[in-house]
């Protein structure tokens, strides 16, 4: 961040007058950053690269004489298959390797497949973008270094969120940055920092301590402080990141989709994921829940492509049953909403349905933090009240400091619109009162931009120079 982040920018902003070449700077630092991160792997991302560049063509010219469906087979069939090896190959060799040694036969060795950090990302901007050629929503790009900047893009590439070809297709080619929506990107940029290193961080240090306790140790108060922190950990880790690609986009140009609309606010599960990893959900959506049929045929069927799509969704997160048990959970409840009885509670007063939603996302989240089964069930039972621990090991006192309280109110404070809502009454003012307010609301974009940023800005340096707890919760992805 502090030496190849303003090296690009100088590069690229030397360049404003050339347009392929900032291209050409833009790429070449996507793949210098991927592989810095990944070595040599990066050479999986170049087939992907070279393989979607050729099969976009192949598809659209197949369309012009015939159904192109046997192409776009192909095309995604290639795609599975790479995310199948390099992620969930372990998977299913450990899975075979207990059913072989429960009939006696001998195991299957082939030591670890490493995952390379973001093919998930990647390839879901692939499948995409041959999707959305298929159905004739977009031509290919017949610039092989072009498909390959929308493919490595690296404010985006290993934390999402995920872009659509037909979103930027535009921008790769043409797009300007004024002073206006280069500091827009600076303030969002550093906003995500901030909710990243100064929230995520700092809570997700006694989250990662008390999911460390062993069972027979864990108390029930311990066990709710652990996932109330891990459940603003992920939002604001993920959150942060997805601000900070935004961020960088505007700074380079790109507008991308807003990924995050204050999930936490939500009444029903169903609204939650509106809410919550948007390119994810709708990506699924369009992809896979419309494409089996959606609620077009009937309602045994739509209950069926929600849960076939949870759980899926649940594996691309991760190549372990509790990630699938993750997404079975929500595709549970996204199913029982639709019921009556779960209708009534969702529709019902604010604040129990505020409360169900929670407790539904908050007990998910056990699975998606633990690192076995086991583990989950277990600390699932405490949360209930059937803790075992004594509090005399491992008590709150270990983990609730004055800077973990002091930043958890922060952050439930921060999952609320809370400030959207400020800025909202501000600008109803404005719009009433022409002259003094308008004198105040410049005075309150100086501030927060030549002072509030500058200070949370510094903070994190500090805090990332200390070397304190920086966890990057999304290398399974």
């Amino acid at each position: 961040m502090f030496y190849f982040l303003p090296v690009v920018l100088a590069l690229y902003f030397s360049c404003v007058s050339f347009g392929r070449l900032r291209n050409w700077i833009l790429l070449a630092a996507s793949l210098f950053f991927y592989t810095w991160g990944e070595g040599e792997y990066v050479v999986i991302m170049l087939l992907s690269i070279v393989a979607n560049y050729a099969f976009g063509i192949w598809v659209h010219k197949a369309h012009e004489r015939s159904d192109a469906k046997r192409q776009v087979a192909v095309a995604i069939a290639f795609n599975l298959i790479l995310l199948v090896i390099f992620k969930y190959t372990n998977f299913i060799v450990a899975n075979l390797n207990t059913l072989l040694g429960q009939v006696g036969l001998p195991v299957i060795s082939i030591g670890q497949v490493h995952l390379p950090i973001g093919i998930s990302f990647f390839t879901f901007h692939c499948i995409s973008y041959i999707m959305d050629i298929y159905r004739r929503q977009t031509p290919p790009q017949m610039s092989l270094p072009n498909t390959a900047l929308y493919i490595s893009l690296f404010p985006q590439l290993v934390a999402g969120p995920i872009i659509r070809y037909k979103d930027i297709a535009a921008q790769i080619t043409h797009r300007i940055v004024g002073i206006e929506r280069f500091s827009k990107g600076i303030n969002r940029f550093v906003i995500g920092l901030g909710k990243k290193v100064l929230i995520a961080n700092v809570v997700g240090l006694p989250a990662d301590k008390i999911f460390a306790i062993p069972a027979e140790h864990l108390t029930t108060p311990v066990a709710w402080l652990g996932i109330v922190c891990y459940t603003l950990q992920i939002y604001f880790d993920f959150s942060g990141y997805s601000d900070m690609a935004i961020g960088l986009g505007h700074m380079f140009g790109f507008k991308f989709m807003e990924n995050f609309n204050y999930p936490y606010v939500s009444r029903s599960i169903q609204e939650f994921w509106r809410r919550w990893h948007i390119s994810l959900s709708t990506w699924f959506r369009d992809y896979l829940y419309i494409p089996l049929g959606g609620n077009r045929a009937g309602k045994a069927r739509m209950y069926f492509n929600l849960v076939m799509v949870f759980f899926l969704c649940g594996l691309w997160h991760g190549a372990s049953w509790n990630f699938v048990i993750w997404g079975m959970f929500h595709g549970l409840f996204s199913v029982l909403e639709r019921f009556s009885l779960f209708k009534r509670l969702t529709q019902g007063p604010r604040l129990f349905a505020h409360a169900y939603t929670l407790l539904v996302v908050m007990v998910a989240w056990v699975f998606f933090r633990a690192e076995t089964l086991p583990v989950a069930l277990n600390y699932i039972k405490a949360m209930a009240g059937f803790a075992q621990g004594s509090g005399v090991e491992w008590h709150m006192g270990l983990f609730l400091n004055p800077k973990v309280g002091i930043v958890l109110a922060l952050a439930a404070i921060g999952a609320t619109p809370l400030v959207p809502w400020i800025r909202e009454l501000r600008e109803r003012l404005l719009a009433v009162r022409r002259f003094g307010p308008v004198a105040l609301d410049d005075g309150v974009e100086a501030v927060v931009s030549l002072v509030v940023m500058p200070a949370v800005f510094v903070l994190c340096a500090m805090s990332l120079a200390s070397g304190t707890h920086n966890p990057f919760i999304y290398f399974q992805f």
